[in-house]
């Protein structure tokens, strides 16, 4: 039976692994690999059996894949991009864009000129709570919002990473957790005009990063504050977000699959409960992708709106390096 849909995935972390592995259930597919380390390979090979594997990212492109989906670190993501696009393959960039402004708007521009698909991963877009407090939001039902905050800790992910990259890069911290800002930004529409970040490296951790704690506070051109908390610390993990309105407030706890949902004028309290497999969020994602590249949607995070998150993490870096309040530059592509 001939292949209907060629994809290469590039890096096999734990990222990579989830996506080679769903990816793998969708009939008329074939998932090739591309991954340097011989531990990584050798462990997937064993998961999975026979794969077709490329030596290197460059030998790759030259047989001319109709998709790219990359799970490379996040410092190759606009190179890889790039390259990949030039090549004439569509592209699934896992999140962030890019470790630089320069390198999302460079990979922006190239996106402009291409006829290609390409989409950055925040899969986070699928999952039932956040699209639940999306839908409030833009009902109006918690009123005009004044304050969002996210809290995510997850020592899981220095545990997870394979590469280790976190301990060389300094604000890995932003980057990894780029998601945060993707999704006040999705809800609101709204870019904050400055912000600060108050943060350290500490505790006894065995894996360590810079900084492994962090809060990002934003300020916006309308009475809103959004905060986020960050660190490679907390395990299990914790995910969980408040919206505060003048008419009500809202608490999501994506993990443990709850919404509290209050009312100021009633006076009431509501809880709503939820259950999602991960993989189905991840499933939800991948298809949305699949109907961008037929021509069914647009792609759900585009270039100009994964530049937006990287302005903002490079600016929490910017912020945390000179202990100073940074406004995030004008977003264009």
């Amino acid at each position: 039976m001939a292949v209907g849909r060629r994809i290469v995935v590039v890096g096999a972390g734990s990222i990579g692994k989830r996506h080679i592995r769903l990816l793998r259930e969708r009939k008329g597919t074939q998932v090739e690999v591309v991954e340097p380390t011989p531990d990584v390979l050798a462990s997937l090979q064993a998961e999975f059996g026979t794969l077709v594997v490329h030596d290197s990212f460059e030998a790759m492109l030259g047989t001319q894949p109709e998709i790219v989906w990359l799970a490379s670190p996040t410092t190759l993501h606009a190179v890889q991009s790039i390259a990949a696009l030039n090549a004439g393959a569509h592209v699934f960039c896992e999140k962030p864009m890019a470790y630089t402004v320069e390198e999302a708007r460079n990979v922006g521009e190239v996106v402009a000129r291409s006829s290609r698909i390409f989409n950055v991963g925040f899969y986070l877009h699928f999952s039932t709570g956040l699209l639940l407090l999306k839908e409030m939001i833009e009902r109006g039902d918690l009123g005009s919002l004044l304050h969002i905050r996210a809290h995510v800790g997850s020592y899981i992910t220095l545990v997870n990473s394979i590469s280790r990259y976190q301990a060389r890069h300094a604000g890995t911290l932003f980057f990894d957790y780029s998601h945060q800002p993707d999704l006040f930004y999705w809800m609101t529409k709204k870019m904050p005009i400055a912000l600060k970040v108050y943060g350290f490296c500490g505790g006894e951790m065995q894996l360590r990063a810079d900084p492994n704690i962090a809060d990002v506070i934003c300020e916006y051109d309308s009475q809103l504050i959004t905060h986020v908390h960050l660190n490679y610390t907390q395990m299990p993990e914790r995910h969980t977000y408040e919206v505060i309105g003048d008419e009500g407030w809202a608490l999501l706890d994506v993990n443990e699959g709850f919404l509290l949902v209050g009312n100021r004028s009633r006076q009431t309290l509501q809880t709503k409960t939820f259950r999602q497999d991960r993989d189905d969020i991840f499933r939800a994602e991948h298809s949305a992708f699949f109907d961008a590249v037929d021509g069914k949607r647009p792609p759900e995070t585009s270039a100009a709106d994964g530049l937006i998150s990287t302005m903002i993490c490079a600016a929490a870096l910017e912020s945390y390096r000179t202990k100073q309040k940074v406004p995030p530059l004008t977003p264009s592509i």
